[in-house]
């Protein structure tokens, strides 16, 4: 038998806004390669942060990375900006949320602000014995907000035609 969700008045209308998640960081010497940029993985790695904090915001539970569709670098981040990640879930399905992240980076000696980095990931809830566990809906309230929640569906259907397997050609060995 299927576990029913459970949930209050309030908490069965969870709004995007519910999910959001600002995290600033400073690029620091120990945080960047031999051309002054901060280092691709130490970027991965706070956006992994800041979109699994979005994520549990938004159920109430422990989630872990189920995939990374993409990561955009749109321009370099250089030593001593300031970086701002900003995450929120564009769509829950039924264990697993899409979260949005961007990111910008800001000189701030001369002011200047970039949206440097862009990133999809998908979260899976758990349940206290480590199992997927169902989420709550989503509810876009903005028009920006109600784009990102079709296009996140288009992006899932993309993500889970290319988890099918490969089928070998006739005769190939």
């Amino acid at each position: 038998m299927k576990p029913k969700l459970v949930v209050s008045k309030k908490a069965n209308r969870k709004v995007v806004q519910d999910s959001q998640v600002t995290m600033v960081e400073l690029v620091l010497p120990n945080d960047t390669n031999q051309l002054g940029a901060l280092l691709g993985g130490k970027l991965m790695h706070w956006i992994d942060i800041a979109a699994a904090i979005s994520a549990q915001r938004h159920s109430g539970k422990v989630c872990v990375t189920a995939s990374v569709d993409e990561i955009n670098f749109h321009h370099p981040i250089r030593l001593g900006e300031v970086v701002t990640l900003r995450a929120s879930v564009n769509r829950a399905f039924h264990t697993s949320m899409e979260v949005g992240v961007q990111v910008t980076s800001e000189n701030l000696l001369t002011g200047e602000k970039k949206t440097s980095n862009t990133a999809y990931l998908t979260f899976v809830a758990l349940d206290s014995n480590g199992r997927p566990s169902e989420v709550f809906p989503i509810f876009p309230e903005t028009n920006d907000e109600k784009r990102r929640f079709k296009e996140a569906l288009l992006r899932r259907e993309r993500r889970l035609q290319n988890r099918k397997p490969l089928s070998p050609k006739k005769g190939v060995r």
